[in-house]
């Protein structure tokens, strides 16, 4: 494993890892929507957690292209999406153009926002935890942004602790490989480079829901509730995704946490 001597040169080399990403971002099922049914999926557990967005405000942190942002606008959210990436923000904010909506995207750091106190009616993260130096640090950076009785929604994994079909598919990349079929060569660094930054973040062992819920009860919220129901969203994912795929995405340990400042 390779040393570095803190943590700002991870937390750099994540925002270098994600900038470098931003170009095919949206081609991939599980960030881009790629489907009415999948859409309609994210709006009810949104809606399920988070109640109708009519006259609230909400936070979307590590917001990318601005996927979750634009489902968050649709049901009514005044919506800030958040992410230190440019390259990120360039398509986030093309998009936005294209589609007439008036979001707002920002150049910042969802660990440390530099939002006012008590600004956001709701927060919302989507694979963003996982990938967090200090977690602990950016829960009660988020708590104080929230307002009395905000939410924060986060949608997460544990996206390193194996499953039954990720050992089929590892030994059938093996057997694959034997006979000369593997990835793409220009995907190799981007895999390299992901496997690196997983081994150094906090939650390298996997961010497991029951780690994530008792973080977040030690920032201050309360209530914490854990919620394992994504079979909608998998589903309609596993529809453009292959076979092994699509079986590895439901049997991996994912949630949404809704978790409430009081």
């Amino acid at each position: 494993m390779t040393t570095h001597s803190s943590n700002f040169n991870l937390r750099d080399e994540i925002k270098e890892y994600w900038s470098m990403r931003a170009a095919t971002f949206d081609q991939q099922p599980g960030h881009e929507i790629f489907s009415d049914q999948e859409r309609l999926a994210w709006h009810d557990l949104f809606r399920r957690h988070l109640g109708d967005g009519t006259g609230k405000r909400a936070l979307d942190l590590a917001s990318g292209t601005g996927v979750i942002s634009h489902l968050m606008h649709d049901i009514g959210f005044e919506v800030t999406g958040l992410d230190w990436s440019e390259a990120m923000l360039e398509k986030a904010r093309a998009k936005s153009k294209q589609r007439q909506s008036n979001i707002r995207f920002l150049l910042g750091d969802a660990e440390n926002t530099l939002e006012d106190d008590n600004s956001y009616d709701v927060i919302v993260t989507r694979h963003l935890v996982w990938t967090l130096v200090d977690p602990a640090a950016a829960f009660a950076e988020w708590f104080r942004v929230l307002k009395p009785g905000g939410k924060l929604l986060v949608v997460d994994g544990d996206f390193v602790s194996p499953t039954w079909i990720s050992s089929l598919n590892r030994v059938m990349a093996g057997f694959l490989k034997s006979f000369g079929l593997k990835r793409e060569a220009a995907e190799m660094p981007q895999l390299k480079t992901h496997q690196d930054i997983l081994s150094r973040v906090h939650f390298s062992q996997g961010a497991r829901a029951d780690e994530v819920t008792s973080m977040l009860k030690t920032a201050g919220f309360d209530p914490v509730v854990a919620d394992f129901n994504m079979r909608q969203i998998h589903r309609a994912q596993s529809k453009h995704l292959t076979l092994a795929k699509g079986l590895e995405r439901r049997a991996q340990h994912r949630y949404a946490i809704c978790a409430t400042k009081p």
